[in-house]
């Protein structure tokens, strides 16, 4: 059975929305309050969070942080905001996942599961990826270009990742969006295309003058040793 911590201030949503989850087969512990979901984390220790961001005493977003900087924990947010840039916002902060108010304990209970089959896929038994000069560590989460540490974010690493796992193979947006930012049904495509530049960037290339990531006009993107693309 899954065990949930369910982080949300308003008393009558918070009865409502445990019990919808109970009733879809969680087992449910509640807070109301930043300080109370620090501390049942340690106590409670949850297969996975379900963060409101209207906290009386902590900006959830701040409260996500708490969590990221501990632990790998899945977390599913819920905001009442509905845009590009607040889930941007959110996800490059460390969510695994976000919902939308108004959303049914159903559709909650469905991306936590979601959540749950992504982050417990077993570790690869060889974990560091090479392709020229560029060195992914899966666990440790860091990167090597030419013998030097590259610094990127979450979801920079988490795209870096997603297409050094597949090597010359080219990944649509969509696909993307699905892996990287829990976007199955598809989303705005600069969200990638922003990252992208980000990451290419920090790899010291530009989509004019490719080095390892490579456009491919109305498919998507691939990564590739240096050389021809």
């Amino acid at each position: 059975m899954v065990h949930l911590l369910l982080v949300e201030d308003d008393e009558a949503i918070r009865r409502s929305l445990a019990r919808g989850l109970m009733e879809q087969g969680a087992s449910v512990s509640t807070v109301g309050t930043a300080v109370e979901a620090i501390r049942a984390l340690a106590v409670e220790r949850p297969d996975a969070v379900m963060l409101d961001l209207g906290l009386p005493d902590l900006d959830g977003t701040e409260v996500l942080a708490l969590i990221r900087a501990q632990s790998g924990l899945p977390v599913v947010v819920a905001t009442a905001r509905d845009d590009d840039r607040e889930v941007v916002r959110l996800l490059d902060a460390g969510a695994d996942d976000y919902l939308i108010k108004p959303f049914s304990a159903a559709q909650a209970m469905a991306r936590i599961r979601a959540v749950l089959r992504r982050t417990a896929r077993a570790e690869p038994a060889e974990h560091r990826i090479v392709v020229g000069g560029l060195v992914v560590d899966e666990v440790a989460r860091t990167v090597e270009l030419d013998g030097r540490p590259v610094e990127l974010n979450r979801k920079e690493f988490d795209l870096l990742l997603a297409l050094a796992s597949r090597p010359g193979q080219v990944v649509s947006k969509r696909q993307l969006l699905a892996e990287v930012w829990q976007q199955p049904w598809g989303g705005a495509d600069r969200t990638v295309d922003v990252h992208l530049s980000w990451l290419r960037r920090k790899l010291g290339e530009t989509a004019a003058e490719p080095h390892y990531l490579h456009s491919v006009r109305g498919v998507g993107v691939k990564l590739v040793g240096p050389g021809p693309s």
